[in-house]
């Protein structure tokens, strides 16, 4: 009998063309924009993940406890050597040592006195490399406003903002006055090599970002470094596998006492961030539920119109004799293959929108005056497994529904008003 339906379906095109086309939009409508949804949330937290927080964060116990006032003087000592062991144990995470801190910029005038000052929150990357991911990550090279990116040790990037503030342009000297990991007083001389716009104002007003050597040597930090910070190879965050990691992590230390031992923690577990992970996943799933109930609506109200359409052939198969359970069960049969097949045409058709949009963006670089470090330039979706069968709660089983209920009228046909409706 299955047989029998399917080749009905597929030689009757009225029975079956229009409704696998509604179906399949609906469908196609609901994956494509939980796909879309679960990127656009997860734009923010990917972006303060990759500038500050990563994906997950090794740190000393003591540095954790007072990560606030970024102390230096409680950071990790051996880090190229801890950081080569998270690489063996942890090969799926890209990692990176960076260091953060604070200081004074002294801008020189021509005669070597001091032409301006300004406090100024520092960061220690790996730019220098031939392989770090650290420039694209952080979006520098479309952040920049003038000159160029650092090409060798001494250069460094500071605000525009900041620079207009200092009057300093490329190519000056500035000075850094702060404090080295042992407490002492540090001066060290930077040449600008360019400035960039965070489209941030806290850190407009007085950010630089140098090469992590330079800091290293400038702080008096050899192979030290204020975090190690790691990376998930797809560049999404995942909030139960980076809880996964640092529970096995800390699980190697957990019995060593000192103070300075390591620790990890997941994004989610730093500051404030929880909340922000927390909030995502319940907006992404409240807008979800409610498209999803949308299109239900839509494809329940499709199938119950496309039962109550066929009320004259239902009739004429009552008249000729056919049971009326017999009858319930074929369009509910039919009603699942238009469902399965509407479904499968749909999610792949969705699966292929978001494709596109995760490879390749939304490109808003032209709502935003200047680009940005913190605040993506480009609006990309992220498929995940939910995207793969999402679209067959609207597409099946609201389809299958309206059907049953526009059915239930079978039962209340009665055999001897059926050839009156006919005539009619």
């Amino acid at each position: 009998m299955i047989k029998f339906l399917i080749k009905g379906l597929l030689r009757d095109k009225s029975r079956s063309r229009l409704p696998i086309i509604v179906v399949a939009v609906g469908v196609m409508l609901t994956v494509w924009m939980h796909a879309y949804i679960t990127g656009f949330m997860g734009d923010t937290i990917e972006m303060n993940a990759r500038f500050s927080n990563g994906h997950v964060k090794v740190m000393t116990r003591a540095y954790a406890q007072n990560i606030d006032q970024l102390p230096n003087d409680l950071a990790l000592l051996e880090a190229n050597e801890l950081l080569e062991d998270l690489r063996v144990a942890y090969p799926e995470i890209y990692w990176t040592a960076r260091i953060q801190f604070g200081g004074l910029i002294d801008a020189p005038d021509d005669h070597g006195e001091t032409k301006s000052q300004g406090p100024a929150l520092g960061l220690g990357l790996d730019l220098l490399s031939a392989d770090s991911p650290e420039i694209e990550r952080l979006n520098l090279t479309k952040s920049l406003v003038r000159g160029r990116l650092p090409a060798k040790n001494g250069e460094v990037l500071i605000s525009e903002s900041f620079s207009q503030k200092l009057r300093v342009n490329p190519g000056d000297v500035v000075t850094l006055l702060g404090s080295t990991m042992g407490g002492s007083m540090a001066m060290y001389n930077f040449i600008v090599c360019g400035t960039i716009s965070f489209g941030v104002e806290i850190m407009d007003k007085g950010t630089i970002i140098a090469d992590i050597e330079d800091v290293r040597h400038a702080l008096q930090m050899e192979n030290a470094a204020s975090e190690i910070i790691g990376f998930f190879g797809d560049n999404f965050y995942d909030d139960y596998l980076a809880l996964k990691k640092a529970q096995s992590f800390n699980a190697t230390y957990e019995s060593d006492p000192d103070e300075y031992a390591p620790v990890m923690k997941a994004l989610s577990q730093q500051g404030i961030m929880g909340a922000y992970v927390s909030m995502a996943k319940v907006w992404a799933t409240y807008i979800t539920m409610v498209f999803v109930f949308a299109m239900s609506l839509v494809l329940w109200n499709a199938g119950l119109l496309g039962g109550l359409r066929r009320y004259g052939e239902i009739g004429v198969r009552l008249a000729m004799g056919e049971e009326k359970g017999h009858v319930y069960r074929t369009m509910i049969y039919e009603s699942i293959f238009i469902g399965i097949a509407g479904s499968i045409v749909g999610t792949s058709i969705g699966l292929f929108l978001a494709w596109l949009i995760q490879k390749y963006g939304i490109d808003i670089s032209g709502m935003m005056q200047g680009a940005s470090v913190m605040m993506p330039t480009t609006i990309r979706a992220r498929i995940t497994p939910v995207d793969f069968y999402i679209g067959f709660i609207p597409g099946l089983i609201s389809t299958v529904t309206g059907t049953m209920l526009s059915g239930i009228g079978i039962y209340k046909r009665q055999t001897a008003k059926l050839f009156k409706e006919l005539e009619s």
